[in-house]
């Protein structure tokens, strides 16, 4: 062998080591940890169209070089600005076929990672295998999770003498020996790739002559998501990575995010993305999504705690968004939808972000992914682009795990990929225990932002703690994190009320204080000069001692502590909640207790321990007027304040006229009766504008109009949205049926649940206004129906189930305002649906 091709040793500037050796048994990786082997003769290579790389190869060259970079973190364990060096050795080999291929191997200071390539490769190949394996010795134990697409079964702790053959989920972590630690990820993938995910096989027998574990171990391989996928040139997997050390060294690393791509220029000072905290309306009020008037609540006292974030989960519908993005506005509150994956999988459906973005919309969060295919990841790059390009935050849920798109595209701030609260609404018999719990924070949160919505008081069936519960705001971290619970059970709870006003929106600097997957967890989070401390335990109440000696935060400094209020019962949940302010010394004891926790802030000797105030209240914009017709030259104008600005749907376009006027131009394609909404900014809290809106609307010409096809301009509805040619339903979107109406069913129309108004904007064109209205036989009761022409009713009648349709024809001439209204006839009619059918208005004159 030449020297120009001799195996390298490669060093991490710290302790780890690596190096890949090409011996009789194939292409392999050694890696060790202050002279001590923790990965042993790993196989290296993959298979092609049948072709088997990685045995029998020749080794053609040896590169090597170090990569330095710098990467700037909006969000995460550790936000802010970081240097990284890797030792980077590119070996190259030629199979006995000829085919060329590369083992690509990055060294850091908390782990090594590998990759493969192709580089000369003509065309496309199929790669069907990945020969990566690691053998885990037979007395370590392991924290694992069955393997699921979306990563949401429970996390446990296993001897690996125990570990059942099967498929398990990443991140990986096995403790080797009493301090070294070993987790196993990936990163740096795209839709070139499908993810994967590790395979235990069966123990070995004594000798290991059957390939399996020598000496009763399990060796662990890599599989991928798809049976076969199709790569070209160049690299052809995501980065397998192997992170090494103790717990306190992989907790604070940031080899995952060192081992991404590279930030787009254009998201290089993304300074839009916010991290903080959200209030979240669907895990204690399931229909609330659709209610606006809940919304509004939340964002009430989300801003009294001095939150940043409103969620706005399903249900929720367009014609009202704009009102609430705009009333959140005044508290410097940002609005969050939640979506389907699949309503945004083709060119037409992701118009619709561009859309929410110009209603002021600050994020997205996107569910039910729930695959680790190429084909998906394909899909991930598109949203990711796409909400890069408006601005738009994203959350992942029903999602893969973080495989550094944090670093590379900062809108990302929060994946699911874990078994959360949710879990409580959908598996009261499931509830989520404190052992799987304390898993997490040595498992899924170090290779990212992780969406779990902690602090759940009012869990049914719950067995953690009071303080544990309270704990998870700090032991789990995630770029915006959803609090579970309704924010009236917070602000019943002076305490914990307290603590998460006070708690930081983002953090410097993450350490492990305690702990281990099997007993408990204190985690250190840092904002500035103070650092906030979450503890959670399983298992018997005890005191816990917490070094402080990591934070440097002098003797003197002042710990204010929430935990468990004594006496606590032998079993649990143990409620109520206590606090004690003490000086910092070499550390503190906190009595816990049964799968119980505890929160706490350090602050500097001196400085306010208490600093959360509420969000301010700023004044509205002006707008007018507020529904802007388009006039003979194709354009409305608005007149807003002098200081403000305009955010418009794609294609429109806006000239200032005046100092405070505003001519808007709709896009091409915007037919009669139709509307887009016109959002209006001022400088307000941070980077949330205050915000109003203006909705402009091209005048109805002569025709029929089917009111199910022309938009609201508002509407009111007991019981989800109003529907459009279906039944109410329940309190989502799209969940009614075919309407039917004393065994008669109807095709086009309104379904409503009362109390319910539904506002039409007609510019005094319309002439007639015809249809008919009836209970819907799904429900049964008896309703007060009205018409409203600019507020004064020009139609009433009463309905009750079973009986046929109302008909109606009315005069509409000059009306401006048009609104169907129904209210339950009595105490005992809850829960009667209204159906207005073939409800029309007619235009026979182009002059209002």
């Amino acid at each position: 062998m030449s020297d120009d091709v001799r195996p390298r040793r490669t060093t991490s500037r710290g302790a780890v080591n690596a190096w890949i050796r090409n011996t009789d048994e194939g292409v392999q990786l050694t890696a060790t940890r202050d002279d001590e082997t923790v990965l042993d003769r790993v196989p290296l290579g993959f298979s092609i169209d049948g072709i088997q790389l990685g045995t029998d190869a020749e080794l053609v060259h040896v590169s090597d070089r170090t990569v330095r970079d710098r990467f700037t973190l909006r969000s995460g364990k550790s936000a802010g600005e970081h240097d990284y060096g890797h030792h980077e050795s590119v070996h190259t080999f030629r199979s006995p076929g000829g085919v060329e291929w590369q083992v690509i191997l990055r060294v850091g200071r908390d782990g090594v990672a590998v990759r493969y390539a192709l580089p000369a490769l003509d065309g496309t190949a199929r790669v069907t295998e990945d020969r990566t394996a690691v053998t885990l010795p037979v007395e370590s134990r392991s924290w694992v999770l069955d393997y699921q697409t979306w990563y949401e079964t429970p996390r446990f702790g296993v001897d690996t003498a125990e570990l059942a053959s099967g498929a398990y989920g990443l991140p990986f972590l096995t403790r080797l020996d009493g301090t070294t630690h070993l987790l196993i990820s990936e990163s740096g993938i795209d839709g070139r790739f499908a993810g994967a995910h590790l395979r235990a096989g069966e123990p070995e027998s004594p000798g290991g002559s059957d390939g399996s574990a020598p000496h009763g171990g399990r060796t662990l391989r890599f599989t991928l998501a798809d049976d076969a996928v199709e790569v070209a040139r160049g690299v052809v997997t995501p980065w397998r990575v192997f992170l090494v050390g103790t717990l306190a060294e992989l907790v604070s690393s940031l080899f995952v995010e060192e081992l991404a791509p590279a930030v787009a220029p254009e998201l290089a000072d993304a300074t839009w993305v916010r991290p903080g905290r959200a209030a979240w309306s669907w895990w204690s009020d399931f229909y609330s999504g659709a209610q606006p008037a809940k919304q509004r609540h939340f964002v009430d006292v989300a801003a009294d705690l001095g939150w940043e974030h409103l969620l706005i989960d399903c249900g929720w519908e367009e014609t009202w968004v704009p009102e609430i993005v705009a009333y959140a506005s005044r508290r410097g509150i940002q609005v969050h939808l939640w979506t389907i994956w699949r309503d945004l999988n083709s060119p037409e459906d992701l118009r619709k972000l561009a859309l929410w973005r110009s209603l002021g919309v600050a994020g997205i969060k996107v569910d039910f992914m729930e695959s680790e295919s190429k084909d998906r990841y394909r899909w991930y790059d598109t949203i990711l682009t796409e909400s890069a390009r408006l601005g738009l935050m994203v959350n992942f849920h029903g999602s893969v795990i973080p495989r550094g798109w944090m670093r590379t595209f900062p809108q990302v701030i929060g994946y699911e990929a874990i078994r959360g609260a949710e879990y409580y609404v959908f598996f009261e018999n499931q509830a989520l225990t404190a052992a799987h719990n304390v898993i997490q924070p040595f498992t899924r949160n170090i290779v990212g932002a992780m969406d779990a919505t902690p602090v759940a008081f009012g869990a049914a069936g719950r067995t953690t703690s009071d303080g544990h519960e309270l704990g998870l705001s700090v032991a789990f971290e995630c770029g915006i994190t959803h609090f579970a619970d309704h924010v009236d059970a917070y602000a019943a709870r002076p305490l914990a009320a307290r603590f998460l006003a006070e708690l930081a929106p983002v953090w410097d600097e993450t350490v492990l204080l305690a702990g281990d997957p099997d007993t408990h967890a204190v985690i250190g989070r840092r904002a500035g000069d103070r650092w906030f401390l979450g503890g959670i335990a399983t298992g018997d109440a005890r005191v816990i001692h917490v070094p402080l000696d990591r934070l440097d935060v002098g003797p003197e400094a002042q710990v204010w502590i929430v935990t468990d209020a004594p006496p606590t019962p032998d079993t649990p949940p143990a409620t109520g909640l206590a606090e004690m302010a003490t000086t910092a010394t070499d550390g503190i004891d906190v009595a816990v207790a049964r799968d119980g926790g505890f929160a706490a802030i350090v602050a500097p000797a001196g400085a306010d321990v208490f600093r959360a105030a509420p969000r301010p209240h700023h004044p509205a914009l002006t707008v007018h007027p507020p529904i802007a017709e388009l006039g003979a030259d194709g354009a409305a104008t608005i007149t807003t304040d002098a200081d403000a600005r305009l955010r418009l749907p794609a294609g429109w376009t806006a000239e200032r006229v005046t100092e405070t006027g505003w001519a808007v131009r709709p896009g091409p394609g915007l037919p009669p009766g139709r509307l887009g909404v016109v959002t209006v900014e001022r400088d307000g809290d941070d980077v949330v504008p205050v915000v109003a809106h203006a909705r402009v609307v091209r005048p109805l010409t002569p025709g029929e109009y089917a009111l199910s096809e022309l938009p609201m301009i508002a509407f009111v509805n007991e019981d989800g949205p109003v529907e459009r040619d279906q039944s109410n339903g329940a309190g989502n979107p799209g969940d009614g049926r075919p309407m039917r109406v004393a065994g008669q069913e109807f095709e086009r129309g309104l379904g409503t649940a009362p109390y319910s108004e539904a506002r039409f904007h007609l510019g005094g064109r319309a002439e007639l206004c015809t249809g008919a209205v009836g209970v819907d036989d799904e429900s049964a009761g008896s309703a007060r129906v009205s018409v409203l022409a600019d507020d004064r009713e020009i139609f009433a009648a009463g309905v009750t189930a079973g009986k046929p349709v109302t008909t109606f024809s009315l005069d509409i001439q000059g009306v401006h305002t048009l609104c169907l209204r129904s209210e339950a006839a009595g105490p005992g009619d809850v829960g009667v649906h209204v159906d207005w059918v073939d409800a029309s208005v007619h235009v026979t004159s182009v002059n209002p």
